[in-house]
């Protein structure tokens, strides 16, 4: 595991948390907030590995908790839920593949809000809920997965620039003689 590409993943939650509470020109413009942690799930589950997931999961999600109306620990789960059943899956996703890519952040964007709101109403929270749920609900999901590329050109340029390259020749030389006997 690459504990600065984990630690740029965690600053960049918490950078969206902190945008996403206190930019409201474009919740007030849509109707509904976007959510960013999702997208950076979907990223995270994809090209990391599981510790990063749970640590996003966690931090990501007691950050978002403590500053919106939601109870303490509900988006917790959520995200954990969404990273590991990507994360599980990822051999057979075309990770390399725009629309891979945005499907799986698509598919992480709706759920993680309709499990919230599960968790919530299993927990005895009394939720708003109507028909312009429905609306917020979509907004979530197409915006946040409207970020994707954002954080795949923002983290990977990041990862790439500040981490060695992975060696890829062999242990050997190929052009080196090899005494067989004697």
């Amino acid at each position: 595991m690459n504990w600065f590409n984990t630690s740029a993943i965690l600053a960049a939650a918490y950078l969206a948390v902190f945008l996403e509470s206190h930019l409201g020109g474009l919740r007030l413009l849509l109707g509904a907030q976007i959510d960013l942690l999702p997208a950076l799930m979907a990223y995270v589950a994809l090209t990391s590995g599981l510790t990063t997931v749970v640590l996003l999961a966690v931090c990501g999600g007691f950050w978002f908790d403590s500053l919106s109306a939601n109870p303490l620990g509900t988006t917790v789960v959520p995200l954990y839920v969404a990273g590991a059943l990507i994360h599980y899956h990822r051999g057979l996703i075309l990770r390399e593949q725009w629309i891979a890519r945005f499907a799986t952040a698509f598919a992480a964007c709706a759920a993680v809000p309709f499990l919230s709101v599960l968790l919530m109403l299993t927990m005895g929270a009394e939720p708003l809920l109507g028909y312009g749920s429905l609306w917020q609900w979509v907004v979530m999901a197409t915006g946040g997965c409207a970020t994707t590329p954002i954080w795949y050109l923002l983290l990977d340029r990041l990862n790439h620039a500040l981490s060695y390259p992975a060696q890829t020749e062999p242990g050997f030389r190929p052009d080196r003689d090899i005494k067989r006997g004697h």
